[in-house]
């Protein structure tokens, strides 16, 4: 990939130990009758009754324990088990307030959902709400209504802020519920609690949203279901999840163009390259053009934007651009970086005309210096990293440029083992 990174390095102060006993880590928990995900909780009664998988019909609304009052559920959806237990499996005792919001797809698998909750919790995440996993009405992760209420109990205070948000998966349907959430207070607590919201894909919808309206920072990150619920999670994926999460100076070194198009250069641009500091905005392309007329997209002064997708043929790609550069979204920006445009294929009518093409093409639009090869998007290995933070690139001296991400919330090292991300059920 032609990624230079500084080596990786487990946690110093990690509680974590060897799994033990010849047990592994789910054999474990089934053992002693605790899931590290949804956990055991403390009453019967409707507690039980509402645990069930909700699926809706029309305008007939079935409760989740998400409709109930937080003061209800404290301390009923936490994980139960002690800290001699948790560090047998390899894990920690999870810390770190957590809270999902699925605003987009429905999870396909209940037991993929739940070995990604295990796993989060035994990486340090307290979830204290798994229950959403299980919301479906028709293709989406629950009602609009549902969905909506992911955010918008956060912004009237019916629920305190987390520490972390993290989506589900993405897919489809986090623009139906944009005009349903008060972004602006919702940013405002965020910022006050220091909160971090983290996805990608579809979930752009709800990041340039909370940027437009609340002024406020998510990541580009992995998400539950779609990364940490697979067989093998990807180590470095995991790995540059947590620290993003952990590093207030992030910094990411790009040598070639290759995760864009190997057609590209690094750094395409007409004048000697400069050291440019902005705000880094945008997401999956699809999403950010879609928003292009709304009050939902940013306007950055002086920004960067960031911009990936996938399955888009190029001349898709391409029409979505023309999208953005004629509603003006590129006036006032001083960059583009263009992260993976993954599975883009070829022309039918003609092969050489490809992504590079394309982006070429923009350059020329735009005048602005593009830059390709960012390592993230619909890919094995994601570095995740801040929008709508500060973001400094500057070229290196053999073709390449480097990225320094500042001024967004981190998590304290300590609290997190991520060799839990990855654990084998």
């Amino acid at each position: 990939m032609g990624i230079k990174r500084q080596a990786w390095t487990d946690n110093k102060n990690s509680r974590a130990t060897e799994t033990t006993s010849g047990l592994n880590r789910r054999q474990f928990l089934r053992r002693i009758g605790v899931s590290a995900g949804t956990a055991v909780l403390a009453s019967q009664g409707i507690s039980q009754a509402l645990a069930a998988s909700p699926i809706e019909s029309g305008n007939n609304s079935q409760l989740t324990k998400d409709d109930l009052p937080t003061s209800l559920l404290e301390g009923h959806l936490s994980s139960q088990m002690s800290q001699e237990a948790l560090t047998q499996v390899g894990c920690i005792t999870p810390t770190i307030e957590t809270r999902l919001f699925a605003s987009s797809n429905v999870g396909g698998s209940d037991e993929r959902n739940q070995l990604a909750l295990d796993r989060v919790a035994c990486a340090g995440f307290k979830v204290e709400n798994p229950a959403i996993t299980n919301r479906q009405y028709l293709r989406f992760a629950g009602t609009d209504s549902q969905r909506a209420s992911d955010f918008q109990n956060l912004a009237t205070g019916a629920i305190a802020a987390p520490k972390l948000l993290l989506g589900v998966r993405g897919g489809y349907g986090a623009m139906r519920i944009l005009p349903m959430v008060d972004w602006a207070t919702l940013g405002r607590i965020m910022k006050e609690r220091g909160t971090i919201l983290a996805g990608f894909s579809d979930v752009t919808a709800i990041q340039c949203a909370l940027l437009a309206k609340g002024s406020m920072s998510s990541l580009a990150a992995p998400m539950l279901y779609s990364e940490f619920g697979k067989t093998a999670p990807d180590k470095v994926s995991c790995q540059q999840f947590v620290e993003v999460l952990t590093n207030p100076n992030l910094v990411i070194n790009i040598s070639d163009a290759s995760v864009t198009s190997s057609s590209l250069p690094s750094i395409l641009t007409s004048a000697e390259p400069k050291t440019i500091t902005g705000t880094i905005w945008g997401g999956n392309l699809s999403v950010v053009s879609a928003l292009a007329g709304s009050e939902y997209l940013p306007r950055i002064d002086g920004g960067i934007v960031f911009l990936e997708d996938v399955g888009e043929q190029a001349y898709r790609i391409e029409r979505m651009l023309y999208d953005l550069y004629l509603a003006g979204i590129f006036k006032g920006q001083q960059a583009i970086v263009f992260g993976a445009l993954s599975g883009a294929g070829e022309d039918s009518y003609d092969k050489r005309y490809d992504v590079a093409t394309v982006i070429r093409q923009l350059h020329e639009l735009t005048g602005l210096p593009i830059y390709s090869g960012m390592p993230f998007g619909h890919i094995g290995k994601k570095y995740s990293f801040p929008l709508g933070a500060a973001c400094q690139i500057s070229a290196d001296t053999v073709g390449g440029y480097q990225l320094v991400f500042t001024n967004y919330p981190i998590i304290k090292a300590d609290a997190i083992q991520v060799k839990g991300l990855w654990q084998t059920a």
